[in-house]
């Protein structure tokens, strides 16, 4: 009888990793959906998940079983903090992992662009978010032969770069000579914008 007992409650050490496991697939997943995807994951995955959890919790609690509470609780916990980590570090981790899958694509096409009249930086649209009321956020993949841009890369500091026609909020670098230049929401490269913007084709 007490082998029995033993048997039904025990700790489960394979829950939380499969937990932790299975929160950084469906994140990584839906970074490279795309940048507004994340928010499935906030909205309706992580509450179901932690509801689901706290059920189990319960139940385990009323079936008076310690041990498989215990292993529920790690499960939800290795959870949330794999969800707040790469969360957190959706900026740098998005950028990194769609490069590192579709770099030769993005580079191909990029370089077939002629030169800019106008000294312009080689530029396509390489990301972007944000939709109703607020317009959107995009992200520009530029090529610098002469790794102009790495300054504003290392200092992380918005301003108005060579190469570009007007003030950015961000500069990021992929590897040498690509970077990813994020504009201001509403802003866009050849567009009339309500910063400084050029409004020449791009």
């Amino acid at each position: 009888m007490v082998e029995e007992i033993s048997n039904r409650d025990r700790l489960n050490w394979r829950l939380p990793l499969y937990s932790g496991v299975g929160a950084t697939v469906v994140l990584l997943l839906l970074f490279l959906h795309s940048a507004d995807a994340s928010w499935l994951h906030i909205l309706v995955i992580g509450p179901i998940f932690c509801l689901s959890c706290l059920i189990l919790l319960l139940i385990a609690a009323i079936r008076k079983r310690p041990l498989r509470c215990l292993s529920i609780l790690l499960t939800l916990i290795a959870f949330l903090v794999v969800s707040w980590a790469l969360l957190a570090n959706e900026n740098a981790l998005r950028p990194a992992l769609r490069w590192m899958l579709s770099s030769q694509r993005y580079k191909s096409e990029l370089l077939a662009q002629p030169a800019s009249a106008n000294g312009e930086l080689k530029h396509l649209q390489w990301d972007d978010w944000g939709w109703g009321p607020i317009g959107p956020t995009i992200v520009y993949l530029v090529f610098d032969p002469s790794d102009s841009l790495s300054i504003a890369a290392n200092s992380g500091r918005a301003g108005q770069f060579g190469g570009m026609p007007c003030e950015v909020s961000r500069v990021q670098r992929l590897e040498s000579h690509w970077y990813a230049v994020t504009f201001y929401t509403e802003e866009s490269w050849g567009g009339h914008n309500h910063l400084n913007c050029s409004g020449s084709a791009g």
